[in-house]
């Protein structure tokens, strides 16, 4: 898989792109290995998820160009998708507390707090396909697992997003790590894309791929395993993140 001849001006961009040149290939790949889960998204499959997810943000939360969400999860395959969806829409993804929107963890603690804020709150239960929380959530909270199954797979925002947007802690699409150590690779990383957006975005506009990998086992037999099962071409591991 090659790299595209000129860096991409959006992130829609991007991911047009990929989806032009081959479609069908592993993107995202995501192994829990305190619950033995393992998620893989192709080209497609990803970007359906980020169109349904983009629609939600859209049409139930009147996420807009210029808005600001906060994203309050952990390494797991919804990271880049609730990342995608905001860049998509061209909204900011930031840690302040103003914001319009928080996306929250199943952590109860973080769920009341949130509910107890101002801006409307999502929740993912972070159980396998996305599906809904088990139990009841705070008041006001809403379930994604209940709420994106009925968007559409395509998605077009009412404003185009510019290379000028704030889109990340206030950087533009321009000032994010779009190439770098891992362009072009297969990198395997227990980094969460929240805290280092290069792990998802240098692999993906280099022609490469990422497997995120969170609760990573501390055998390196596990390492090497998964290495060459995935076929692993780059590593960025750090400590442990739950």
């Amino acid at each position: 898989m090659t790299p595209p001849s000129r860096q991409p001006a959006t992130f829609a961009e991007l991911l047009s792109d990929l989806l032009r040149r081959d479609p069908g290939r592993p993107l995202i790949t995501f192994y829990d290995d305190a619950t033995g889960e393992r998620v893989e998204l192709s080209v497609t499959t990803y970007a359906n998820w980020v169109a349904k997810t983009a629609s939600l943000l859209a049409e139930e939360f009147d996420v807009e160009r210029g808005s600001r969400v906060l994203i309050d999860l952990p390494i797991h395959w919804l990271v880049p998708v609730f990342l995608g969806a905001a860049w998509t829409i061209g909204a900011e993804v930031t840690n302040e507390q103003d914001v319009d929107l928080v996306v929250a963890s199943p952590i109860p603690s973080r769920l009341e707090s949130y509910a107890a804020g101002s801006a409307p709150v999502l929740a993912s239960a972070l159980l396998p396909l996305g599906v809904r929380f088990r139990e009841a959530l705070p008041p006001g909270v809403r379930d994604f697992g209940v709420e994106v199954w009925g968007q559409p797979d395509a998605f077009t925002p009412w404003e185009v997003p510019e290379a000028e947007d704030r889109l990340f802690h206030g950087s533009t699409w321009g000032e994010l790590p779009l190439a770098g150590s891992w362009t072009g690779e297969r990198l395997l990383t227990t980094v969460n894309p929240l805290r280092d957006p290069a792990v998802l975005l240098q692999p993906l506009a280099g022609g490469g791929s990422v497997v995120l990998w969170r609760n990573a086992d501390q055998d390196p037999d596990r390492l090497d395993r998964l290495r060459d099962s995935e076929r692993v071409t780059a590593t960025h591991l750090v400590a442990r993140e739950a």
